[in-house]
């Protein structure tokens, strides 16, 4: 497979529906069947493809009102350099301190900020909580290359995903009739990881450091795979057992429990918030039984 430079998804509509397309700085003009943005002309339905969105060619054309397409790799190269710079020599004391233990925690922290912003629907929060976990990539990369005895950086980290994604998707990188929509790709895909990591077990490879109850639900999934009874699952009155149940019967019911479950929980965090916040209007400082019912969103 080819380096074929691809372009952000943002800017299909805005390519399909132009005029003319140009090539700026940066971009071969035959990969695009685009004219060299020496000699252009400005307009609304004029589009420049380039990888510097500050040379002469774009700003005359964000002036004249045509949108300008940026390539992607070069803001991700920068985010590169900018993390080689804060760990190299005369960089950031801090940052060059860390590694991979002591980032632990801020790789679960920004995972979860960017959770929270998925389910808040905040786009501008998601765009900067991507970023976050964009930097715990890269942080975690840049240390590995620093490794004495097994370095890698993160060009081998994109090379193994662009592999493993091929891989996994022969239905789409080549031929493969076993694949017919989703639900066969899926099924294909665990098929083909089980080969791919030489897998001896059903529950291989599941991340048992996951809470408790998307664990359940996951080990629940992938003993059905294997054709497990529903009747072997535990049995018992106590707490975990019951709550192991209940998360894996959600998620071989096509739920998935561990969004279910933080569903209900942010809307109880709301509630309180509106309970405690209609005390205070009301002039109460501290909440009895009786305040907290009365207070209650109905």
């Amino acid at each position: 497979m080819g380096h074929t430079p691809v372009l952000p998804a943002a800017a299909l509509p805005a390519l399909r529906g132009a005029a003319a397309v140009y090539a700026g700085e940066g971009v071969d003009p035959a990969l695009w069947s685009a004219e060299p943005a020496s000699a252009f002309v400005a307009g609304p339905s004029v589009v420049l493809i380039t990888t510097n969105p500050d040379e002469p060619a774009a700003r005359e054309l964000v002036a004249a009102g045509a949108p300008v397409v940026g390539t992607p790799a070069v803001p991700l190269l920068d985010a590169v350099a900018v993390m080689d710079r804060l760990r190299s020599p005369g960089g950031c004391p801090w940052d060059a301190e860390q590694d991979h233990e002591s980032l632990r925690q801020y790789l679960v922290e920004e995972t979860y900020e960017l959770l929270e912003a998925i389910e808040d629907g905040d786009r501008a929060a998601m765009r900067e909580e991507l970023g976050d976990v964009l930097l715990q990539v890269l942080f975690h990369a840049r240390i590995a290359a620093e490794d004495a005895d097994e370095p890698f950086g993160v060009d081998e980290v994109a090379s193994d995903l662009v592999t493993k994604l091929v891989g996994r998707h022969p239905h789409v990188f080549s031929h493969d009739p076993a694949v017919r929509d989703a639900a066969t790709q899926q099924h294909r895909w665990e098929e083909l990881k089980q080969v791919e990591k030489q897998r001896r077990s059903s529950v291989d490879g599941v991340a048992t450091g996951q809470p408790a109850v998307a664990l359940a639900g996951k080990l629940a999934q992938r003993v059905a795979r294997a054709g497990f009874p529903v009747d072997l699952l535990p049995e018992g009155d106590d707490t975990g057992t019951t709550l192991f149940a209940v998360a894996a019967l959600a998620k071989l019911a096509g739920e998935d429990p561990e969004t279910e479950l933080r569903a209900v929980a942010r809307r109880f965090e709301a509630d309180v918030r509106a309970a405690e916040r209609s005390a205070r209007e009301a002039g109460l400082t501290s909440l009895t039984a009786a305040d907290w019912r009365a207070h209650w969103p109905s």
